[in-house]
Order: structure tokens, then sequence, then C-alpha cells
């Protein structure tokens, strides 16, 4: 059984700025009993990056729709995984107003971070918390997970007009913070024309480029098999592919290297 210490030595191992910004993607059954559970996890987490800031997913993507149309801050459920869902009501944490992609953060300037998801139009806006990541050249570490689940590349795809991404109409959502404010957010939902194309499942095919250029390494959190990656730079090289070819994603053939 791991334990909190194995757990935070582990974070150092994969060479975690413990005074940057780290956003996880996780996956709890990947990373194995652990003393004390899920909230051990978090807790290590959280201390590890306490002079820093700390930022889970808490997307909601899944549930709403035309009919399911309110996000309530403060009790809509994450639809990625148990560690988002604990995280969010943490004593602390900061959980961003965008009504299918928010993102919960810890940290001294969360409130900074979080601001003015609001105002978005986009999933991954550039001036949103994904692209925000770019700015503060933050780490994005896959616990248990692939680069399948890269929401910071839907962002990439953003930023570059990548066409055939994003809704032709918007679609209205309500946002009810915690302190009872409401706000209509209307939506371009990330969209592809018939035949649908799940982008995401092919957002791994940069993975040997990214090994190449150094924007990725390889370590262990608990049992779970860890990428650590430089949001920067993983922007950096995929533009111009996608630049070049903005169907890129629209397939899995390999990139040449």
């Amino acid at each position: 059984m791991t334990d909190a210490r194995m757990l935070h030595d582990q974070l150092a191992a994969l060479g975690i700025d413990p005074r940057g910004t780290l956003l996880v993607h996780s996956s709890m059954k990947a990373i194995g009993e652990v003393d004390g559970g899920a909230d051990t996890v978090l807790d290590v987490l959280s201390d590890y990056m306490k002079d820093g800031l700390l930022v889970l997913p808490t997307h909601t993507w899944r549930q709403m729709n035309e009919q399911y149309t309110v996000f309530d801050v403060a009790n809509e459920p994450s639809c990625v995984g148990l560690l988002t869902n604990l995280f969010r009501v943490r004593p602390g944490v900061v959980r961003s107003f965008h009504p299918t992609h928010s993102v919960a953060a810890l940290g001294a300037d969360a409130e900074d971070y979080t601001a003015g998801e609001e105002l978005t139009r986009t999933p991954c806006p550039r001036t949103g918390c994904w692209g925000k990541l770019c700015d503060r050249r933050a780490t994005i570490l896959f616990i248990g997970c692939t680069l399948k689940n890269n929401t910071f590349m839907h962002g990439v795809e953003e930023w570059c007009g990548t066409p055939n991404r994003l809704a032709d109409k918007p679609q209205a959502f309500t946002v009810i913070a915690p302190d009872g404010r409401r706000f209509a957010v209307p939506q371009f939902r990330h969209h592809t024309t018939p035949p649908p194309v799940d982008v995401s499942e092919h957002y791994d095919k940069m993975e040997p480029v990214f090994v190449k250029e150094h924007a990725v390494s390889y370590g262990t959190f608990g049992q779970a098999r860890c990428i650590v990656a430089d949001a920067a730079r993983m922007a950096d090289i995929t533009t111009p592919y996608l630049l070049h070819n903005p169907h890129l994603f629209d397939d899995d053939q390999p990139i040449r290297i």
C-alpha cells in the first residue's frame, strides 16, 4: 500500500515545481491502494503545491445539454473523476464559472486564475483558464491517463482557428455563482460535422514529437504511470503542425518526425 510520504517523494521525483502551477488529470483507480484513500492523494498534492497553484479540471460537458442548461458552481458534480469531485468542495478551493469546462484551483492566486470564465464563449479560449496555463509556464500531470485526456490540446486547436471544432451557433447556459449571482453564458460548444470525430482520441499522436522535443517526461505516482508535460512547450510544438495541417487530429495516422 502506498502512503502519503511515498506519494510526496514521487512528486518530487517527477520534477514537479512546488512553487509553480500544476494541473492534474487523474485516475484514482490507476493510482491504486493508498493509505487514507483519495483524501490522502489530495492532501499530498495540496501540501506539495502549498506555495504554488494546484488545478484540477471539474468539467460538466457530459451532462450539460439543450435541456440541462443551468450550471450551479457550488453544487454541480464534475464528470471527470473522483478526485475532481472531492477537490472542488475542499476548503479554500475556488471553482471557475465556465458552464462546461470549469476548473478548480487551490493557492494564493486561485481567485485571480479562475476569474472571468463567465465571460467566455468557447470551451478553452486563450484568455481563459486553459490559455493561462501557457502564460504561467504550467506543468500538466497525467496520473494514470494518456494524452487522449489532454483538454489543453482542445485549447491549442481553438487558438489556431482549426476548422470544424466549434458549433456554428451558441447554446444558452445560465451560471449560478456560489453567492447566488446569475450569469448568461452562451457557448459555442465542441462540435464536428457529421460524421462526428472524437478528435481527442488522436491527441496522443503528438507524444513521439513531444518526447523528441523534451516537452514530456515519465514517472510514477502510486501505482500509476505518469506523463509530466510542459504546457507552453506542447502549444509551441503543436501550433506549426496545426497551421500546416488543420486536419492533423482528424485521424490516427502517425506523424513523421
